[in-house]
């Protein structure tokens, strides 16, 4: 059994805790939506009880990974760091019991395993924790849009000359 799989149920009755640091070149499905493979992901998992007696995990993801900005095209470092509760359900029915029970979107309700692989865990909070549009607050150099901006004729400039006067 790999030290990443763990049996869920069992992690948060035992408040277990791991921590680590995984390369984002490792993480398949997040260096796909970075501009190169550069950096890590530092996570933390934590097992506990609800107060309402359900196994819950808390998980945590912080990192720079480098992204594409979607206005300039640029490649820029983005830093996050989100943190997710995540209540465990025996099958489908129960996650769904629970999560009328809790009444609160902020809280996931997952179908927990015995088998659970962390990895998948810290790699889905770190792909939400992106965002949608990658852009930088300030692009750096616009000279290039600038350009294109100005070379480019308005294409509601040839109406004003069918108006009649």
């Amino acid at each position: 059994m790999s030290a990443f799989v763990i049996d869920a149920f069992e992690f948060c009755r035992s408040n277990g805790h791991r921590e680590g640091v995984t390369p984002v070149a490792e993480m398949s499905r997040l260096n796909k939506d970075c501009a190169d493979q550069s950096g890590q992901i530092a996570w933390t998992i934590d097992g506990s009880t609800s107060k309402l007696g359900y196994p819950q995990l808390t998980l945590s993801v912080s990192g720079t990974v480098q992204l594409v900005c979607q206005r300039c095209l640029a490649p820029f470092a983005y830093e996050m760091e989100s943190s997710t509760v995540l209540m465990l359900g025996k099958d489908d029915e129960h996650a769904d019991e629970i999560e009328e029970a809790l009444n609160d979107e902020s809280i996931d309700v997952i179908v927990g395993s015995r088998e659970c692989d962390v990895r998948d865990l810290f790699e889905d909070e770190a792909l939400l924790a992106l965002p949608q549009v990658p852009k930088h607050d300030v692009c750096p150099d616009n000279k290039l849009l600038d350009v294109v901006k100005s070379d480019k004729p308005s294409p509601f400039a040839g109406l004003k000359n069918l108006k009649p006067e």
